[in-house]
């Protein structure tokens, strides 16, 4: 399939999964906070059924093995691959939270508090943190998708432990208010300055490698 066709093909994949995870979480909102406005914040979080709680986890393993599972029927080459499971997996988070503020008028601004997974323990930042990372890995992932199929990959083994590096920064900013949440606290401070140097840093290498191989 061609690359413009494929992307096509996958952006509308990725936004109707979007859609399909904001309802979810539109009911959950109903079930789990029915005496408090639509829009209104998650944090404090609320004791919900353990039996809720297991299954929402359940879930969210199998959104990542739905989006792995596309990736792998999508192509063969492993690099394109990744890049397809970034692709979508990106533009799945962007639609989710339109889908959210459309429905609810939630978020109400992207410095809004969200839970963003929650395993191995409850990842929250304001929306705006995975909204920068999701941005990122549509336009890392369109580009790689759009060089020549036979083209070698520019990224080299050192480029991987980098960018591996770069993306656990990412994830110990997520988990910073982890403890705080699970006691159903009020998150404290968001550490962007370690949550910019692994995104920033990730982009850097990135676009060196791109460079590189031009």
């Amino acid at each position: 399939m061609p690359p413009r066709r494929l992307l096509s093909w996958l952006t509308l994949w990725s936004a109707a999964f979007g859609v399909c995870e904001g309802a979810v979480v539109v009911y959950l909102r109903r079930l789990c906070y029915p005496d408090q406005p639509d829009n209104g914040p998650l944090f404090p979080l609320r004791v919900v059924d353990p039996l809720i709680l297991h299954v929402e986890m359940a879930r969210e393993a199998g959104t990542l093995v739905m989006l792995l599972g596309v990736a792998l029927l999508a192509e063969r080459r492993p690099l394109r691959r990744f890049a397809i499971f970034c692709f979508c997996f990106g533009l799945w988070d962007l639609v989710y939270y339109a889908f959210l503020h459309v429905a609810l008028g939630w978020p109400a601004s992207v410095m809004t508090w969200d839970v963003l997974f929650l395993v191995p323990k409850p990842w929250s930042s304001p929306v705006l943190a995975p909204v920068l990372v999701s941005l990122g890995l549509v336009g890392a992932s369109a580009l790689l998708l759009r060089r020549d199929e036979t083209a070698r990959s520019p990224l080299r083994a050192a480029d991987w432990f980098g960018q591996m590096a770069c993306g656990g920064l990412i994830v110990w900013a997520f988990l910073w208010n982890a403890d705080a949440v699970n006691r159903c606290e009020p998150p404290g401070a968001f550490p962007w300055w370690l949550f910019l140097a692994g995104l920033l840093g990730g982009l850097l290498l990135f676009v060196r490698s791109l460079r590189r191989a031009a």
